[in-house]
């Protein structure tokens, strides 16, 4: 059997192919959104190959499953492209809000800002967080010239609320205290109890 060659080299001009087959610029703004989408499905891989295990890895391999189900509907840009997979939807976000409230339940309440560090999984779940709120800026740019469904949008609004708690959840399972935000005042320290949330972006 003659093994497919990695490399196709008909993106060499700078464009690639949708589902479908329809050819686009790579420099797009289709293209930068579920781009996007795909370095924060690695950036979850990243936090998955440093979490312990448990509640916390299931519920990131499910969000991993969910990306690639919104980046198949951005790269087509028709939800019932070729029927290969379900898209997101109403319960998706549901499932999220649940996974934020149970991580929610076992945590010190939020006083402060924090800044993201910690266990190199919550640390990799913040940067996740970062790249997730730049996937959803592009998302809703692309929703203004092109038909975006708005469960997407709320999806990954809500997922980036889902990171941030799992940082913390991780960090809290780990022993590790978030780093409180000081606004300068002094060198940020290492305090339980007394966390918030990883700064401004995530006041959504």
């Amino acid at each position: 059997m003659t093994q497919r060659k990695i490399y196709t080299k008909t993106g060499d001009d700078g464009s690639t192919s949708l589902f479908g087959g329809k050819r686009m610029s790579k420099g797009s703004l289709r293209i930068a959104a579920y781009g996007t989408v795909d370095e924060l499905n690695s950036f979850v891989g990243l936090c998955r190959s440093h979490a312990p295990g448990g509640d916390t890895d299931a519920f990131l391999g499910r969000v991993q499953s969910d990306l690639f189900r919104i980046g198949a509907e951005l790269a087509s840009g028709d939800v019932s492209a070729g029927g290969a997979y379900v898209p997101v939807g109403e319960e998706d976000v549901e499932s999220l809000e649940a996974a934020i409230d149970s991580m929610d339940a076992g945590l010190e309440p939020l006083r402060n800002f924090i800044l993201p560090g910690g266990h190199p999984a919550a640390a990799s779940a913040h940067a996740a967080r970062s790249v997730c709120r730049r996937a959803e800026r592009l998302i809703v740019e692309l929703s203004g010239g092109e038909g975006v469904r708005p469960v997407v949008i709320t999806y990954m609004n809500r997922l980036s609320d889902a990171l941030f708690m799992a940082a913390r959840k991780i960090n809290a399972s780990a022993k590790i205290a978030d780093v409180q935000w000081l606004g300068g005042k002094g060198d940020p320290r290492g305090s339980a109890g007394k966390s918030g949330e990883s700064g401004p972006e995530n006041k959504k």
